[in-house]
């Protein structure tokens, strides 16, 4: 069934009951609509863009922040037959040039954060747009855009008469980038609509569940989280704003049961409640039932502290890339606490394989890329043959990703191919060493990089963020280092602030540019 399709089921089974949540801590703002208004909304989304001419297969960017706006304005563009393009709204004026120009796009919907940056570049996205829609204040509003509401109000809330296949294209989702220039992944609505089965099938949401969405919904983890409680019909919360405090209030206050976090803000949410910042039984969190992480490495120190305060919840790690259409390719499962660490089994309806470089499988045990099959495989990337003829094989995707199999069939995430470190002959993996010193506990985050050397052709380097309350020197973590084996130990300590992108990866191409010039001044350490 068609997304849209599951939106119009739920209006009409659910039509007065809350779908949609939007809270704003910092304005003291709440907001609600009901599955009916979600529905009634895209239509008119979707009629308003067909009157200006948008039809099957055009492009139409997304661009905005989380709101209550965000999902209907998505499912409209859908109900066109157009593709969907949600852009990462930390993207500059040049990055959106570029997807522009990958997308050809005729219409864009845009939130007021963003009028400089399209006014910088607005004479090139000219030679594509036909139809700037503005979703924000109405004395913000550029001379060259119409208002929401006025884009909305002489529209009838009736469904288009668009003849929609489940095998169609149905969206471009731009990859985040940490790696190059981002690429645009084409997904189509069987991509969507599965989504929507691995999510609800991995987490057994049902009508009563409420999700907390947190992360920004142009990210394929937060949106097909969402989905497994779309799927049922159930309501869900958008937060504006990661601040621990506000997270619990929203899940007391809002009954919420289920939580998708990724690693900063739990790491946050614990470090106040160590601290005493906040006082659990200031909160009525008793329905909440699982906490699940994924988007990037979990230390398994951060579990079993999170278990500790948190005993009755469930937990889950969740595996899964934007060209797998997000998460659940692999997944721990609720049931396995005696595996954290592990990124999990094949998910719901996915085949996994771990290959050497001829994409032949590695002896169990060892490490080699990881390759993954089923029905969340995007189409190609768009208008980049070649990167699709690198990634797609024989139906395999080919993740990037060094992951090695134990002995009961556990994968557990070894480190990115780009990020390995060679030095000496022998290869480091930074993700290992990110999760030991994340066992340190004045640690408050930790990336590990390799940057240039002259003897050895990289060393790894710890770039350390130490918790505020606490002060911590290089030679107490080279002391704490010492159980490793002395390969794998840092040759070097920075202090210095971890940077994650929206999504909580590590932004490590920012990491090794900063620091590149200084490490040959560096002495190497045995």
């Amino acid at each position: 069934m068609l997304i849209t399709e599951i939106l119009a089921r739920n209006a009409r089974m659910y039509g007065l009951e809350t779908a949609l949540i939007e809270r704003e801590p910092a304005k003291n703002r709440r907001r609600e609509i009901t599955w009916k208004d979600f529905d009634d909304q895209a239509n008119q989304v979707a009629q308003a863009l067909i009157s200006r001419g948008i039809s099957k297969g055009d492009r139409v960017i997304h661009l905005m922040t989380n709101c209550i706006e965000w999902l209907p304005i998505y499912f409209g563009i859908l109900r066109t037959g157009a593709w969907a393009v949600p852009l990462n709204f930390r993207f500059e004026a040049g990055i959106i040039r570029h997807c522009a120009n990958v997308a050809e796009p005729k219409a864009m919907i845009f939130g007021e954060e963003f009028i400089e940056r399209i006014d910088a570049i607005k004479e090139d996205l000219d030679r594509f747009l036909t139809t700037y829609i503005f979703v924000g204040p109405e004395g913000k509003k550029p001379a060259y855009a119409e208002s929401y509401q006025d884009f909305l109000d002489p529209q009838h809330p009736i469904a288009p008469n668009v003849e929609i296949k489940i095998t169609d294209e149905a969206a471009l989702y731009f990859t985040s980038g940490t790696t190059g220039t981002p690429k645009a992944t084409l997904l189509t609505h069987r991509n969507l609509e599965f989504a929507c089965f691995v999510e609800n099938r991995h987490h057994n949401q049902t009508h009563q569940d409420n999700f907390l969405c947190i992360p920004p919904l142009y990210h394929t983890g937060a949106k097909m989280h969402w989905f497994g409680n779309f799927i049922v019909g159930a309501r869900s919360v958008i937060l504006k704003g990661v601040e621990p405090g506000w997270i619990l209030e929203a899940v007391s206050e809002e009954k919420v049961t289920v939580v998708w976090l990724l690693v900063p803000w739990a790491l946050d949410i614990l470090f106040a409640i160590q601290t005493g910042e906040i006082k659990l039984e200031d909160f009525h969190l008793d329905q909440w039932r699982l906490m699940h992480i994924g988007a990037q490495p979990v230390p398994p120190s951060l579990i079993k502290e999170w278990k500790r305060i948190f005993p009755h919840h469930q937990y889950d790690t969740n595996y899964g890339l934007t060209e797998c259409t997000g998460p659940g390719c692999v997944h721990l499962g609720m049931e396995n606490m005696h595996k954290v660490g592990a990124i999990g089994k094949p998910g719901f309806d996915w085949e996994i394989n771990i290959v050497d470089d001829r994409l032949n499988p590695v002896v169990q045990g060892q490490p080699g890329e990881l390759i993954v099959q089923g029905p969340g495989v995007m189409k190609e990337y768009f208008k980049n043959p070649d990167a699709t003829r690198e990634t797609l094989v024989n139906g395999w995707l080919l993740t990037g990703d060094v992951a090695r199999q134990d002995e009961d069939g556990f994968i557990w995430l070894v480190d990115r191919k780009k990020d390995v470190i060679i030095t000496g002959g022998e290869n480091i993996y930074p993700v290992e060493i990110e999760d030991f010193l994340q066992g340190h506990p004045k640690i408050h985050d930790v990336a590990v990089i390799g940057l240039p050397s002259l003897r050895l052709g990289e060393i790894a380097t710890a770039v350390v963020q130490v918790k505020p309350d606490q002060t911590l020197t290089k030679d107490e973590i080279n002391d704490f280092c010492k159980e490793m084996p002395r390969y794998k130990r840092p040759r070097r300590i920075i202090f210095g602030k971890v940077p994650r992108n929206p999504t909580g990866k590590i932004e490590k191409p920012k990491l090794r540019k900063e620091y590149a010039g200084i490490t040959e001044s560096f002495k190497i350490e045995s």
